[in-house]
This record gives structure tokens, sequence and C-alpha cells, in this order.
């Protein structure tokens, strides 16, 4: 039984029918890149996954959970749980400007261990998970190289350094599944090897992750699996040497050609 599985994910908006039936599954550890031309789908069907977005029909099923189903009904409550399996880095950073570097990382799962704890807690017990946070956060800024910046503020930052900011916060939520929206799309050269440097270095056998990205290079060898998106359906899935090597679709072959184009 695959990790994930994702089975036919319609999306519209008013008359724009932007995913037209999505398939695909795969396997705890694996890195899958999402690739295709803008307008093709591709940040819908992340949103679509991480519950920014409804679905019209389809339905999610996470390590044999069904976490969604187009024709069940879900409060707001399950669906902030829900969300919880999936991290998602956007693009823009999305950086609280008023917080420091580890606030901005601590804040979410404060919010979600303490304000939204189900049981009344104790002072002493709200220090102890502040403590416990916070800890792990310095922990996971440490990873992203990020240790000398703790009490930076995000104006102090580069567009790279907010961004490794970005994803210490998606993972102190601990996802399941962590994903990226074209995380290196506002960045210039220098910056972008420094942020996808760190997301080769994110890959485990244990975390799961799906990045929509423009980067060809990247997706080719750190990617186990490739989707190649177009007009809101799969046109093209399998492993980096399939698509990248011998594609099947006319519409890949031509992609892949106006990317090396853009390249040199």
């Amino acid at each position: 039984m695959a990790f994930l599985e994702v089975n036919g994910i319609f999306k519209r908006f008013g008359k724009t029918e932007v995913l037209k039936g999505i398939d695909f599954t795969m396997d705890k550890g694996e890195v899958l890149a999402i690739i295709g031309s803008s307008g093709s789908g591709k940040t819908t069907l992340l949103r679509c996954m991480n519950f920014l977005e409804t679905p019209d029909a389809g339905r999610i099923v996470l390590n044999g959970e069904e976490l969604f189903n187009a024709d069940g009904k879900y409060s707001d409550r399950e669906i902030r749980e829900k969300r919880l399996h999936f991290g998602l880095v956007f693009q823009s950073f999305n950086l609280f400007p008023q917080y420091t570097v580890l606030r901005n990382v601590c804040l979410a799962p404060e919010l979600m261990k303490i304000n939204q704890s189900e049981k009344k807690l104790s002072r002493a017990e709200k220090t102890q998970i502040r403590k416990e946070i916070e800890e792990n956060a310095r922990q996971i800024l440490a990873s992203v190289g990020l240790s000398d910046k703790l009490m930076n503020y995000p104006c102090e930052l580069s567009g790279g350094q907010q961004q490794r900011v970005a994803i210490a916060r998606a993972l102190a939520m601990e996802p399941v599944i962590l994903c990226f929206d074209e995380p290196t799309s506002a960045l210039d050269p220098e910056l972008t090897g420094e942020v996808l440097k760190v997301i080769r270095e994110l890959k485990t056998t244990d975390r799961t992750m799906i990045i929509v990205t423009h980067e060809m290079g990247f997706a080719r060898s750190a990617a186990d699996k490739v989707i190649f998106m177009a007009d809101g359906i799969i046109e093209e899935y399998g492993t980096p040497e399939e698509v990248f090597g011998n594609p099947k679709s006319e519409k890949t072959v031509s992609f892949l050609e106006k990317s090396l184009e853009n390249i040199t």
C-alpha cells in the first residue's frame, strides 16, 4: 500500500477547471518534484493537498487513513487537524516581520500545543512546553545554518536566509509530508543554490517531500519521482531518468526544450 494516495482530484474556480483528475501515489521517504509551465495547476494541487483549497471531487489517503473525500463534510476544526499532516513552504516566505527568527519558528507549535490544548494546563506545564519547543526550534535552525540569526528580524536577513527560516518553521510543526511551492522563485541564483542545498540535506529515508519547482537540474538530481503537469492534468509521471531522459509526451519534450533554452 502506498504511503500517500491522491485519487481523482478536480478543482475549478468559477468556469475555469484548473485540475482535471489528478492521480498519483508516493512511498514513504520519497521526494516528488512537480514541474510544468505557469498555469498548469501545480500550486493549486499543493493547496488542495494542504486544505487551503477544497477539491470539488476526489480523495486523499495518507498511510491508510482517508484524510479527504469530496463526498464528506468536515468542520473547521477537522480541517485544521488534517492540515497538520502537511507542512507548506511558500515562495514568498510569509514570515511575521514583528517577530525574531526564533519566535517565528516557535509561534505555531505554541499555539497548537498550548492555546489549542484540550485540557487546562498549569503555568508550570506551559513553561515546560515552551522550553521544549524553543529547544527544538534552536536545533532546527542550527540544522539549516541559522544558529547565529536567532534574535534577528526578517528584515535583517537575505532572501535565502528568510526562506531557510520558513523551512525551519514548517519543520517545527513535524509534518508527515513537507511541501514546497517554488521555494526559490523569488531568489537570485546564488541564494537559490543556498536554499536548494538545505532541501537536499533534508532528504532522508523518513522524510517525504513534494516540491513544485522550476529548477530542472534540481528536480532531475534530487527527486525520486517527477510529475510534469500541463493544462490541469498529469501529462507525464516517472523517475527522473524516464521523464528527463526519455519523455513520452510531446508536451513534455517541448517544455524541457524551452527550459533548456532559458538556461543557455
